[in-house]
């Protein structure tokens, strides 16, 4: 009897050591999956982490697992993994993470919020930074451009490897005014992606807001000088030159950015201003009722009360 209760106790006593030592294996086994998936080797990766969860068949493992599926793009196998995590532990980070990754590409942006806000307190280092940008996406997505902005900032901090964030953040400072903070995300883009026509053409359109037509007119040509056609660039650059007095030269190139991009309200507006310079109010006013059912300049109806006797019927 006295040999048996030894055992038990023995028993008792390595078994915490025996979990112990299965959860340090478990741990090597996802860290070398993740060197293998950092390799762009997703099939090896798969095979540590499977080897993690037989070892510990935790949140951890599951959501590690995970992460190879991802890259593998079996998103069948990438939700049950990511549903399993969160069955085993409701608040582990990187499942709510990745659970609300898939619900923002499915437009479901109110769950990936509320996904991320429950995970966010038990997330660290990279992570934390990677769900703040989500979370920021999101809230932008549900136009909660305040808190998209917050936790933009925040998940940004210190990094440049999130060229899409730091897009998104200098996007939503300028729908909120905040021209001067977006010229300072888009100088950056303007660094890392130097060949990124749109980078050039976004700083350009920032200095038109703030109404530095010199300077813009800069940036657009350096915009121009990757694609000498491109049509948003033509028409912020014949913007810029109204504003400056060179009538002639905006015309010719405002022209040229219909020629490629007739939908183009922006240009519209502007060659009706020429027109009007001009003494052509007919043609001002067709634009200027065509940039209407378009809808994306904001003075438009404005100019047709001013110079048309009021705005078209609406759209």
């Amino acid at each position: 009897m006295l040999r048996s209760l030894g055992l038990f106790l023995l028993s008792l006593v390595l078994a915490p050591v025996a979990n112990a030592q299965a959860g340090g294996d478990a741990d090597r086994l996802i860290a070398m999956g993740d060197s293998l998936l950092a390799a762009a080797r997703p099939q090896k990766a798969l095979d540590q982490y499977e080897g993690a969860i037989r070892l510990r068949p935790d949140a951890s493992s599951y959501s590690a697992r995970a992460r190879a599926w991802f890259q593998l793009d079996r998103m069948d196998r990438f939700l049950l993994d990511a549903d399993k995590a969160l069955s085993l532990d409701s608040l582990h980070a990187e499942a709510n993470y990745q659970r609300a990754l898939y619900a923002h590409r499915g437009g479901d942006d109110r769950t990936a919020e509320r996904l991320l806000t429950r995970g966010l307190p038990q997330a660290t280092g990279s992570l934390r930074g990677r769900m703040l940008v989500l979370r920021g996406e999101a809230h932008g997505e549900l136009k909660q451009y305040g808190p998209a902005i917050e936790d933009l900032r925040e998940g940004l901090a210190g990094r440049s490897d999130d060229l899409e964030g730091m897009r998104t953040l200098a996007r939503l400072y300028d729908a909120t005014g905040r021209y001067e903070e977006a010229l300072t995300v888009l100088e950056t883009l303007c660094t890392l992606e130097p060949d990124e026509i749109g980078h050039w053409t976004n700083r350009g359109y920032e200095l038109i807001a703030l109404e530095r037509y010199a300077d813009a007119l800069a940036l657009i040509d350096r915009a121009l000088a990757l694609d000498k056609d491109e049509p948003v660039a033509l028409s912020n650059r014949a913007y810029c030159l109204l504003k400056l007095d060179r009538d002639e030269e905006a015309m010719d190139e405002v022209d040229r950015s219909l020629r490629y991009y007739p939908a183009n309200a922006f240009a519209l507006r502007t060659r009706a201003l020429l027109y009007l310079r001009k003494g052509q109010r007919d043609k001002a006013c067709a634009d200027l009722s065509l940039a209407h059912i378009l809808g994306e300049v904001p003075d438009v109806d404005r100019l047709l009360q001013e110079h048309c006797g009021g705005s078209p019927s609406p759209r």
